[in-house]
């Protein structure tokens, strides 16, 4: 398996595998491929990882900044991330997952914010973080994971999380 950086010519592949991914999902409006594609189109899609098989994108991850009402600068959202409902259990999340948080520490991030399952996203350092707030979700679902400064509880950004417009998109 290969994580590398998405090419123009992954863009349909990205797609296909962000809908199969989400087909049957949970929690879900089904509209992760187009907030993909919305957040490219805006020009704010910070990082785009694939992971190739065999010269085949089987899963994806999507990262771009969000807006933090207390004016905390440099955080990311993690989201989506997707991966071929065959190729799910197989590690590739995972290597997704540690990819992208390198990338983010290559970008000198402050921190990463994702919305998703607590057992899940826990193992690789993400937790609520007290004061960091999404609206209408419960908390042990938002999660954060701090990557620089943030040590001392006044240095974590407290507030109302805002991810970009194309989180709105449905089509």
């Amino acid at each position: 398996m290969i994580i590398r950086k998405e090419t123009s010519s992954d863009i349909q592949s990205i797609h296909e595998v962000t809908v199969a991914a989400f087909l049957d999902a949970q929690h879900t409006d089904y509209t992760e491929q187009f907030i993909v594609k919305a957040l490219r189109d805006s020009g704010v899609l910070s990082i785009s990882l694939v992971a190739e098989v065999a010269d085949k994108v089987v899963g994806h991850v999507a990262l771009s900044p969000v807006s933090i009402s207390d004016g905390a600068m440099h955080w990311y959202g993690l989201g989506p991330i997707s991966v071929l409902p065959n190729e799910q259990n197989k590690g590739i999340g995972s290597e997704l997952m540690d990819a992208a948080i390198r990338e983010l520490k290559t970008l000198k991030a402050r921190g990463c914010v994702l919305l998703g399952e607590p057992s899940y996203y826990h193992r690789f350092g993400f937790k609520p973080l007290d004061g960091l707030v999404l609206p209408d979700v419960p908390p042990e679902y938002f999660q954060a994971l701090v990557l620089q400064g943030g040590t001392l509880q006044s240095e974590t950004p407290k507030g109302i999380v805002t991810y970009h417009e194309s989180f709105l998109a449905k089509g």
